[in-house]
């Protein structure tokens, strides 16, 4: 699992309601410039069999179905996913050590291994949804907690908003991965994030991948959004 200089930071996710929509959007673009994001209602619409045109296709897939059950499910579910040959999937880190361990322990069974991460907060939610939910930390000290609870349990890194990626930063090991989603390029519609930044702010404030959807996935031209992103990521990090 190495990081190469032309590894791309967009991960662009594919919030569509079907495998033919899907495609069409897929065939636009150049696996070489991203990868791909496959959530709950693409998955359940179209199931395993895209998931496995996509890798076809040479694009790194990011299973985004966040597991969150008992131990053995997790864990089994991981193995399943890892035999898709997805890049990365993820985990609701709120599940606890024993569910993450057991899901690093499905994951470590793949021969291609790939990366597992945990989800922190969602960035849907803010201290009014936390505290609703019966959590009284601030949103940055359940990050932070969840965070290192991720890092202990041997995972690979977290979900998070980009505004808690310099809080991890100085907190985790530099390895440790940030996968940042609630990003929109400047002047764009937030939609329904409520903590939301740039790809050039995230990338700035310490983030490993940018997970981008609708300014790319709406564009007129996908391709073109996309390059535009990507060009701004380059020269960030040159």
């Amino acid at each position: 699992m190495q990081h190469h200089k032309n590894d791309s930071k967009v991960i662009i996710a594919l919030d569509y309601a079907d495998a033919a929509s899907t495609l069409k959007l897929v065939n636009q673009l150049d696996p070489t410039l991203c990868k791909l994001k496959v959530g709950k209602e693409l998955f359940t619409a179209a199931g395993p069999q895209l998931v496995e045109q996509l890798t076809a296709k040479n694009f790194k897939v990011f299973l985004d179905l966040k597991f969150h059950d008992i131990p053995n499910t997790v864990k089994n579910a991981c193995e399943a996913a890892c035999n898709l040959g997805v890049w990365m999937l993820n985990v609701h880190a709120s599940g606890g050590s024993t569910m993450m361990q057991a899901a690093f322990e499905g994951v470590s069974k793949s021969a291609h291994k790939p990366y597992l991460i945990a989800v922190t907060v969602l960035t849907s939610m803010n201290q009014a949804s936390l505290h609703e939910i019966g959590i009284e930390s601030s949103v940055e000290n359940q990050v932070l907690t969840l965070a290192k609870l991720t890092q202990q349990a041997g995972l690979h890194g977290v979900v998070c908003s980009a505004l808690e990626a310099q809080l991890l930063k100085q907190h985790i090991k530099s390895d440790f991965l940030l996968v940042t989603p609630g990003i929109r390029p400047a002047n764009v519609n937030q939609d329904d994030q409520s903590r939301v930044v740039t790809p050039s702010q995230a990338l700035r404030m310490g983030a490993s991948y940018l997970v981008i959807g609708r300014p790319i996935t709406q564009a007129a031209n996908p391709l073109n959004a996309l390059k535009a992103i990507v060009a701004d990521c380059v020269n960030l990090t040159m």
